[in-house]
């Protein structure tokens, strides 16, 4: 077989077929991996389901709904139900006030809505810092725990804003944004009906908005 000769038009040609043959081969290792991902995000999503509500024996990922919060946006509620009892829901709530950026998290509440736990989905915030938000919250010291309490008395704020929850140390930005996740998911959940969704947009397919496991990335430290 000749040798081509090396012309602008055959370098092109063959950067062509190169290409061709690149994008073929993406796009079946795509096809090919969309369907275990998806359903990684699903069984990762159930799990953090499982973890901030009481035992269920529905599938709230089929029974997902949405619901409105007091500023608009529109957030995912997942209804806890035993025996076709409402038992909680768990919601999935962020915002973008984060020290760096969004801030995902997943917050369970029983059926009289006092809160029974929370998991950090995903953020960007200080490793060592921010980051401490997963457990800090959750720990039974001072005023740190959110654990039981009742958003029905109020929102949750921090000490130096006049409320009775304590920040993170040096990261009361990442706190404010955590606590904001919170009161946005018991806003969307407090006027809806937990086992049927009433009075909210429901969800046309819950699974493709699984979330992703916790990202972290490195910044500088957070300001008071």
């Amino acid at each position: 077989m000749a040798k081509l000769k090396s012309t602008l038009p055959n370098m092109l040609l063959s950067l062509t077929i190169i290409c061709m043959c690149a994008a073929g081969v993406l796009a079946t290792v795509n096809q090919q991996t969309s369907g275990p991902i998806a359903l990684s995000k699903a069984a990762a999503l159930e799990n953090a389901i499982k973890e901030v509500t009481p035992d269920f024996d529905n599938s709230p990922l089929d029974e997902a709904y949405k619901a409105v919060t007091s500023d608009g946006d529109s957030l995912l509620i997942y209804p806890a139900t035993q025996g076709g009892q409402s038992v909680g829901v768990a919601v999935e709530s962020f915002t973008m006030n984060g020290f760096g950026g969004e801030i995902r998290v997943i917050v369970g509440f029983d059926a009289d809505g006092k809160l029974l736990n929370y998991s950090v989905l995903q953020h960007a915030e200080t490793p060592g810092l921010g980051s401490k938000m997963q457990e800090w919250f959750r720990t039974d010291k001072n005023k740190q725990s959110v654990i039981g309490r009742s958003l029905a008395e109020g929102n949750l704020t921090v000490t130096k804003d006049g409320g009775d929850v304590d920040a993170i140390t040096a990261s009361t930005i990442t706190s404010r944004a955590f606590l904001q996740t919170i009161n946005r998911a018991y806003s969307a959940y407090r006027g809806t009906d937990a086992a049927t969704g009433a009075t909210t947009e429901t969800a046309t397919d819950a699974t493709t908005e699984a979330t992703e496991t916790t990202e972290t990335t490195e910044e500088g430290g957070e300001n008071e």
